[in-house]
């Protein structure tokens, strides 16, 4: 089962977001989405950041596979999204596919508190024939407290639950549990589905229509339709900003045949979990290499906690690491470019554009078993202004490491939750 992907940088430009997207404001959404993964790790609950306690008699009324893959930005973010068909008739929403997150939700009408701007129509469930909300007396009510972080609550008025997804970062969505049947493609029969009906939905989700949750817990999509397909699922990010051709779309695929890879064949690395966050993705990064020399550093360094994760753009190391990364770096490629102002986080910049850079180390991370991520110029800097172009890693405020999208472009990525691996493979777009 597989969708076409694309970067939000690639949405026609019907759909494209009325103000400008730069870059500076994905540095401070991306370093949101860290603050709130380090805030998880830390085994800090999530909490909405309303700044008001949302009753929820307030929501109670009653007028309350393969896929393509694309770039966020014209949406308001640095990820990626997919469209995904929901309801009986179906209709198509833009989703952000993001792996850290477990419940999927979308805006819904009456939007009874706040609905962001969205590209798509905002979901109506009363037009859906298969639409239901779940009592708070089901088990999957009692399972949001592991998957959001947050306890669910219940409506006076309906007895629905409601669920709080919050991200720690000022962004959340409340809303009713809800099931309605999802359409990945329309040659392929729907499923029932279980997400989250969004009415009080704010922070920072850009123009997306919601979020499509690819964690490893099963009130996720990915958990819900493994029964159906296989427990495992890959995707391609395509390339977005300093593009070799933005218009190029990826894929989510769900389900066992994804494993296949083609024209190169995927090498695994174990799959580690984490008490405090087991629904995330952790691997072990052992090396770290600049033009085949691996980074001066004690083996030590690299053992802190290792997420890969679609939904952060710049890869963020420890500071030894990166360091001595930096550093490298910079000898080789200040032999032929200029060194510019840092931006931001990012402070490993050069005069010049990343096309017109022909003499760019290769930098590699290795992985345990021997996967890696062999990252070329597109993968490793990025035009944050014409004429400025800086190495896309950055050194990390806490103990951990976050492998982001931009190094994952153009790469299959396998997620066999089933042998508990995860696989990489080159040209994985084409």
């Amino acid at each position: 089962m597989q969708l076409n992907l694309y970067h939000v940088k690639g949405l026609d430009s019907s759909l494209t977001s009325t103000s400008p997207f730069s870059f500076s404001d994905t540095i401070t959404k991306d370093e949101e989405r860290v603050k709130s993964l380090h805030s998880r790790l830390a085994n800090k609950e999530g909490v909405s950041n309303s700044g008001t306690t949302v009753s929820s008699d307030k929501l109670g009324g009653p007028n309350l596979v393969n896929t393509p893959l694309k770039s966020g930005l014209s949406i308001g973010s640095g990820n990626y999204y997919v469209k995904i068909g929901l309801g009986t008739p179906v209709k198509y929403f833009s989703m952000i596919v993001d792996t850290g997150s477990s419940l999927s939700w979308l805006q819904c009408k009456p939007c009874v508190i706040y609905c962001h701007a969205q590209v798509d129509p905002i979901f109506a469930p009363s037009s859906s024939k298969t639409y239901k909300t779940l009592p708070c007396s089901s088990p999957q009510c009692s399972s949001l407290r592991a998957s959001t972080l947050n306890a669910p609550s219940c409506s006076n008025a309906t007895g629905a639950c409601v669920y709080k997804a919050s991200y720690g970062d000022t962004s959340f969505s409340i809303g009713f549990l809800s099931q309605d049947v999802l359409t990945l493609t329309p040659s392929v029969a729907p499923s029932s589905f279980l997400y989250g009906c969004g009415q009080d939905n704010q922070g920072l989700f850009g123009r997306a229509a919601g979020i499509l949750g690819l964690a490893n817990d099963k009130l996720s999509m990915f958990a819900q339709l493994s029964n159906k397909y296989g427990n495992a699922f890959s995707y391609c990010l395509p390339t977005s900003f300093s593009a070799i051709n933005s218009s190029l779309s990826g894929f989510l695929s769900i389900g066992g045949s994804s494993l296949t890879s083609s024209p190169s064949p995927y090498k695994f690395t174990p799959l580690l979990k984490n008490p405090k966050i087991p629904s995330l993705y952790f691997v072990g990064l052992t090396t770290i290499t600049v033009a085949g020399k691996p980074l001066g550093v004690a083996a030590s360094s690299y053992n802190v906690p290792t997420i890969i994760d679609s939904g952060t753009v710049i890869t963020r190391l420890p500071e030894p690491v990166y360091n001595a990364l930096k550093k490298s770096f910079v000898v080789i490629m200040s032999k032929k470019y200029a060194q510019a102002p840092g931006f931001s986080i990012l402070d490993t910049c050069f005069k010049g554009s990343v096309k017109g850079m022909s003499t760019v180390p290769e930098i590699e991370m290795v992985f345990r078993g021997g996967a890696g991520l062999a990252l070329k110029a597109h993968n490793t800097l990025i035009e944050i202004e014409k004429g400025v172009t800086c190495l896309a890693i950055a050194a990390s405020s806490s103990s951990i490491s976050i492998i982001g999208n931009y190094q994952q472009q153009t790469f299959k990525v396998a997620y066999d939750v089933a042998n508990s691996r995860i696989g990489f493979a080159a040209g994985g777009c084409q």
